[in-house]
């Protein structure tokens, strides 16, 4: 997946009109280092994930709500802040919606058949490699079913967000149908308990090319990751080794996040939509 199905794009260029493949996200991707080398990527505003935080009440300390599609998408997307905030003391509460148990629907690898136990676990150990102490809540939406069930997870978030101060979930335009619906349930959510939603781009980083007009640049910001955190999450991504390596040597075996996707979440920061 290391291909680049158009040409390199400079700032501001956008896609041409009725290009995209009709499966993005399968397509050959975009490379990191197309994006490693336009200046737009490092000129986004910086955000500090502890000052710029929304104010908590009085006495007590900040809550966050951290919304994943699929175990793994918090760590991929957010696993550095994560790491810095926990470090902080900030109170983080981690809401899994999926078991992500339909990740190699393809597979008769043995342990195709217990992905959600198989994930459960890595998101567990790549937690404590975060230095994360999380309250973890799992919907238990089926796989791929996340927008049939997009009103029932909206009051479940909603719910949830009862006592937080933020809510940072899955960019609602990535183009993956599971992510968009959990994006836009934290959403709706956020409206309804008049908190404010942060949103953490995936598989953007796979199908948009640099200066892709379908990303709201004017909205994103850039967290810089200390040394530390950069390590944590590094060493945090080898634990979902479902998704990182093949299950088998069989056709439907193949690692989901081969080291090309891996490369956009190896960065020294982070960015968001706020």
């Amino acid at each position: 997946m290391t291909d680049h199905p158009f040409p390199p794009s400079p700032a501001g260029a956008t896609r041409p009109t009725g290009s995209a493949p009709a499966d993005p996200i399968r397509a050959a991707g975009t490379p990191e280092r197309d994006w490693q080398a336009w200046p737009g990527l490092r000129a986004l505003p910086a955000l500090d994930p502890l000052t710029g935080l929304p104010p908590a009440p009085p006495g007590r300390p900040r809550r966050i709500l951290i919304v994943a599609a699929h175990p793994d998408d918090e760590v991929l997307g957010l696993g550095g802040t994560i790491a810095v905030l926990a470090a902080a003391g900030v109170r983080l509460r981690l809401v899994s919606v999926t078991y992500g148990e339909a990740s190699h629907p393809h597979s008769r690898a043995p342990v195709a058949r217990d992905l959600a136990a198989v994930r459960t676990r890595e998101l567990h150990q790549a937690l404590g490699r975060l230095g994360a102490d999380v309250q973890s809540v799992a919907l238990g939406v089926p796989d791929g079913g996340v927008a049939r069930n997009e009103r029932i997870v909206t009051g479940e978030l909603a719910e949830l967000l009862t006592d937080c101060d933020l809510c940072v979930a899955p960019f609602s335009g990535d183009l993956h149908p599971d992510h968009e619906a959990a994006g836009r349930a934290a959403l709706a959510a956020g409206r309804a308990r008049e908190v404010p939603v942060w949103e953490y781009p995936v598989w953007a980083w796979h199908w948009a090319v640099p200066g892709d007009a379908r990303l709201p640049w004017h909205r994103a910001v850039r967290v810089a990751l200390p040394p530390a955190a950069r390590d944590r999450k590094r060493t945090a991504l080898e634990c979902f080794r479902s998704q990182v390596r093949p299950l088998g040597d069989g056709p439907g075996d193949e690692a989901i996040l081969p080291p090309a996707e891996l490369a956009h979440f190896r960065r020294d920061f982070e960015v968001l939509w706020r």
